[in-house]
C-alpha cells in the first residue's frame, strides 16, 4: 500500500538518480547503521558497546530472521 502520489513518487525516483551510485550506496549505507543502532538500543545496549553473544544473537535474529530458514539461523548463530 502506497499513499504517495504518483507525480511524488516519479520526482523523488528522478532526484535520487541523479546521485552517483557511489552517493546512493553511501545512503543506503547510513540508513542501515541508523536502523543497526535502532536495533541494538531497542534490544538494550544504548551505547553501542555490548559485544556479548547473546547480543549478537539477538541483532542477527532482528535484521534477518525474515531472510533465512530456521536451520540457516542455527548455523549462523553457532558460529557467532
Amino acid at each position: 500500500m502506497t499513499d504517495t502520489p504518483d507525480a511524488v513518487r516519479r520526482l523523488y525516483h528522478e532526484l535520487l538518480m541523479r546521485r552517483s551510485g557511489a552517493e546512493r550506496l553511501r545512503m543506503g549505507c547510513d540508513m542501515f547503521d541508523a536502523a543497526r543502532a535502532l536495533a541494538r538500543s531497542s534490544l538494550g545496549d544504548a551505547s553501542g558497546a555490548d559485544r556479548s553473544r547473546d547480543l549478537k544473537t539477538r541483532l542477527l535474529l532482528r535484521t534477518y530472521r525474515g531472510d533465512f530458514d530456521a536451520a540457516t539461523l542455527e548455523r549462523i548463530t553457532a558460529r557467532l
